[in-house]
């Protein structure tokens, strides 16, 4: 018999057939002719029971092979008993997959995955639903993205430029600006750029995840550039990332992206940015806003003039303020540098990130949540600012500390002690400061009487040196040698008149 096929190919006929697949689709992923196809899908119709015999398999008293087509009268599927489970489960909005293994585990099904496969498909649960449509009052809603723009001839090279776009969700009103790179200051200008050409601002905007927005992106609690947010409390407007790779979410730009780059730049060299971006400002003005919108059935200008344009917030009364912003490192000396220069921060941020701001003025360094810390005057590079305040107590030397903080410690060891190092101070100077600190460190070794008694004997002789009470307390800990009165007679000692005998009589001198 011609066109003789496996039941291996025959089960795939009536699975593909099953899923919904044309006849002529699935001759196409089967490799066969159509007319086969529609052969053995008519006889499985045809056989109340449907019992098909392989073509090439063994007639006579052989086994034969059966195959209930769905909705027939032949063998019931094994997940019939657990329809109203399996109903119940579709319903908590779980997978076959899932519903396959709950099954398994909870009832004991014996089954295969196949057949929950295909008992969820005819039940027609597993249907996607169609897409929501969302449209937005007017001045609620902008939405925001970057598309591959022309090219530009620069300096005899082809450079690659990015188009800005932003629409109005309401009346597609939109403004483009091409860009050459996809920085934070790039996307910030393109934003400022739109709301002063709208004439206003729109009160929420939906972007793409692009890195220059979204530090980390989170459809629930996305982190924005420290600078974007300052950017829209400057602007009282409020960012909406979109869902990651989901573009649906933004299809009004997604739309508006490629709308401008086969209308306006699609096969178009130029040489260089700013004729680019007059181009597109013209072509948003002719051919863009006069265009008839093929959803709203009305002119975008329209639209825009008599609903979205009253709508928008007010601008402020000034441009975003200029500044550059990066995040840094404290280092160990407790500084960060900013445009090779260094600025001293609060202790505990040591080894922590934060955020500078400079504008070539000031220097602002915040925290992580962008409370200020730190506001310095910006000075030339390789230069140092430190706020005092910002050095830890247990690193600051007693030099720096002057001599008054140091005779306020030298008072708690005595009046002695106190008075030698005011003589000492008044004797040598602001030389003296070291000293002093070397009398604080006596205190180390030596209890404070001996130190007293020291100082006192050294004011006495008027040595200002601090290796004198040094000497003084190594001798004898400061304490002085004690005196003893002279005595005329004592037990041991002869009187002087029995050394009188011993000596010769002297002649008396003659005139």
């Amino acid at each position: 018999m011609a066109n003789q096929i496996s039941m291996v190919q025959t089960n795939k006929i009536i699975t593909l057939c099953e899923q919904g697949f044309s006849q002529r689709e699935v001759a196409r992923r089967l490799g066969i002719h159509r007319q086969t196809v529609s052969r053995y899908v008519r006889l499985v119709r045809e056989q109340s029971k449907s019992a098909i015999v392989p073509p090439g398999s063994e007639i006579g008293g052989g086994p034969k092979s059966t195959i209930s087509p769905p909705g027939s009268a032949g063998r019931q599927s094994q997940c019939e008993p657990y329809r109203q489970i399996i109903c119940d489960k579709l319903g908590q909005g779980l997978s076959g997959q899932r519903i396959f293994q709950d099954l398994q585990s909870e009832q004991g099904f014996t089954g295969s995955y196949d057949s929950v496969k295909r008992f969820v498909r005819r039940l027609g649960q597993t249907r996607p639903l169609p897409y929501r449509r969302m449209e937005c009052p007017p001045g609620q809603e902008a939405q925001v993205d970057f598309g591959t723009g022309a090219p530009v001839w620069l300096n005899g090279k082809r450079k690659r430029t990015y188009v800005f776009r932003m629409v109005l969700s309401h009346s597609r009103k939109a403004y483009s600006e091409s860009v050459f790179h996809q920085t934070t200051e790039s996307f910030l200008r393109c934003l400022e750029n739109a709301f002063w050409h709208f004439g206003g601002v729109p009160q929420t905007l939906v972007i793409d995840n692009l890195k220059a927005a979204v530090t980390r992106a989170d459809w629930y609690d996305p982190e924005l550039n420290p600078k974007l947010q300052s950017f829209c409390v400057h602007y009282r407007t409020v960012i909406l990332p979109a869902r990651p790779y989901t573009p649906r979410h933004k299809g009004k730009v997604e739309s508006g992206i490629k709308y401008v780059q086969d209308n306006a730049l699609k096969g178009r060299i130029f040489s260089s940015l700013a004729e680019q971006n007059r181009f597109l400002q013209d072509w948003e003005v002719r051919v863009a806003d006069t265009r008839i919108h093929g959803t709203m059935r009305q002119q975008v200008r329209q639209i825009f003039d008599q609903a979205d344009k009253p709508a928008l917030l007010p601008l402020p009364s000034g441009h975003f303020p200029s500044f550059q912003e990066s995040q840094r490192r404290v280092h160990r000396d407790g500084h960060v540098e900013v445009a090779k220069a260094y600025y001293s921060v609060p202790p505990e941020y040591l080894g922590h990130p934060v955020w500078a701001r400079w504008d070539g003025r000031v220097v602002r360094i915040y925290n992580h949540r962008m409370e200020s810390i730190a506001t310095h005057a910006q000075v030339e590079a390789g230069k140092f600012q430190t706020n005092d305040r910002h050095i830890d107590a247990r690193k600051r030397s007693g030099v720096e500390k002057g001599s008054t903080w140091l005779l306020t410690k030298v008072r708690y060891i005595g009046p002695e002690t106190l008075a030698w190092a005011e003589a000492l101070l008044e004797f040598r100077g602001i030389t003296a400061v070291r000293a002093l600190m070397g009398l604080l460190s006596l205190s180390k070794q030596y209890d404070h009487p001996a130190i007293n008694q020291a100082c006192r004997i050294a004011l006495t002789h008027g040595a200002f040196r601090l290796r004198t009470l040094r000497d003084l307390l190594k001798r004898g800990t400061g304490i002085e040698q004690p005196q003893f009165d002279f005595i005329e007679e004592h037990p041991i000692i002869r009187p002087l008149s029995e050394y009188d005998q011993c000596l010769p009589s002297v002649p008396a001198a003659h005139g």
